[in-house]
């Protein structure tokens, strides 16, 4: 079970050697701890420009099943996604995203093991036998996976808040990372449309560097606005619920699933 506490979620994108077949390696993403926070190093890249989530046939395949290690080699579509690196990163931050620190599957591909565990918790019905994920799965794991892009692709330890239990932020948490960045939501996963992934900005700030670099055109993410105008009201914790893309009117698609970033000052 997920624990209602904040997780330190320790990513690691080198390949480690396991046990198994001889001559197998295994990619083993993220270990998880008890304490404070989640890096992040996921290259915009590896999120907007790979058959995982892009493809309409290998998106829906992925989201109507179960995340578990037979549903992903037993379909072919998502299996033969998998050959990408760039899916396969993407793979281990859905995993981290969606399923809790005692969960983790593992993959076999042209004859390497990688293995991938889940860090935060915030969709484990994801990983249920028959388990599938719905629309608060695909807006909770999307504004997740943009929170964790980071624009030169460097591991970094970001505070990660929102509306659900599982980003439950602890004292110690919240007096260390004080700047709040920015929030993030959208829907990465129902295809064929595009991806919509959407940020707005903190009060009173103007960019996002860690995310989008030194300038705001060409970002992974849409920014349109500050988040005082696009989403609800701040909760205790600093994070923006309720965001809504374009410039927040009604008319515009609303997102529960937002998650706030907060860094080091």
């Amino acid at each position: 079970m997920a624990t209602i506490g904040t997780i330190i979620a320790t990513a690691s994108l080198a390949l480690a050697a396991c046990g198994g077949v001889p001559g197998e390696r295994v990619d083993q993403i993220g270990t998880t701890e008890q304490a404070a926070v989640a890096t992040n190093s996921l290259t915009s890249n590896s999120l907007t420009s790979n058959s995982l989530t892009s493809n309409a046939l290998t998106s829906n395949s992925l989201t109507s099943n179960a995340l578990t290690s037979n549903s992903l080699t037993s379909n072919s579509l998502t299996y033969n996604a998998l050959h990408d690196p760039n899916a396969r990163e993407l793979l281990s931050y859905i995993v981290s995203c969606a399923l809790p620190g005692n969960e983790s599957i593992a993959i076999t591909v042209q004859g390497t093991t990688y293995e991938y565990d889940g860090q935060i918790g915030l969709a484990p019905e994801w990983g249920e036998p028959n388990g599938r994920c719905g629309n608060a799965c695909k807006e909770w794991v999307s504004a997740c996976l943009l929170a964790r892009l980071d624009y030169l692709g460097v591991t970094r330890e970001i505070s990660v808040r929102g509306d659900i239990p599982a980003l439950q932020v602890s004292p110690q948490e919240a007096a260390a990372y004080t700047f709040r960045e920015a929030t993030y939501f959208g829907n990465v996963f129902d295809a064929p449309m595009p991806q919509r992934r959407y940020a707005c900005l903190s009060p009173g700030q103007t960019e996002i560097p860690r995310v989008c670099g030194p300038t705001l055109r060409g970002c992974a993410v849409d920014v349109d606005a500050s988040c005082d105008r696009v989403c609800g009201a701040p909760r205790p914790d600093g994070s923006f619920p309720n965001c809504r893309a374009g410039d927040g009117d009604r008319g515009d698609p609303g997102y529960h699933g937002s998650i706030t970033v907060f860094l080091k000052p």
